[in-house]
């Protein structure tokens, strides 16, 4: 196959992520596994006693798809499969170093690094975390957010210029 069409799979895979993350945020995380991913939304001084939250299942679980498009993808010889897996596992990586080392600080990497739409993702994330139940909340995408966010970070910054 063409690997202009393989390259495009593996971007519209990795565009496609974010509503599906953006839907298992609102309805999976924040409906019916809500046990594992309540602990994500306190202060980690009040709940954590590891490194490690409940939440991080969420990596495994969302994993999962992309391995099972490696394995059939390579026991295939499917470069199909293989252009999913991969666009799966870039959108998992982004959202990785969104999340967990750029708003979270879990990781101590990336210090300073602020450009406007980074801003922007840590202004709506932090939105998002301003809600402590299930029923509330905003914001459940990552790397995609209401505009207005963007516009204050911009506005921001041209003030402080």
């Amino acid at each position: 196959m063409n690997s202009w069409i393989l390259i495009l799979i593996c971007a519209s895979t990795f565009m496609l992520m974010e509503g599906v993350a953006w839907f298992a945020h609102k309805f999976v995380m924040h409906g019916f596994l809500w046990n594992l991913h309540e602990d994500h939304h306190f202060p980690k001084e009040l709940h954590r006693e590891s490194f490690f939250e409940k939440n991080d299942w969420f990596f495994v679980i969302f994993a999962i798809p992309s391995m099972i498009c490696y394995i059939l993808g390579s026991l295939l010889v499917n470069d199909v499969l293989l252009s999913i897996a991969i666009g799966i596992t870039l959108y998992g990586f982004a959202y990785f170093i969104f999340h967990e080392v750029v708003f979270h600080r879990r990781l101590k990497w990336l210090k300073g690094w602020k450009p406007t739409y980074v801003r922007s993702i840590i202004l709506a994330h932090s939105m998002h975390h301003r809600h402590h139940s299930p029923a509330d909340g905003e914001c459940f995408g990552l790397l995609i957010f209401p505009y207005r966010y963007f516009k204050q970070e911009r506005l921001k910054k041209q003030k402080n210029s």
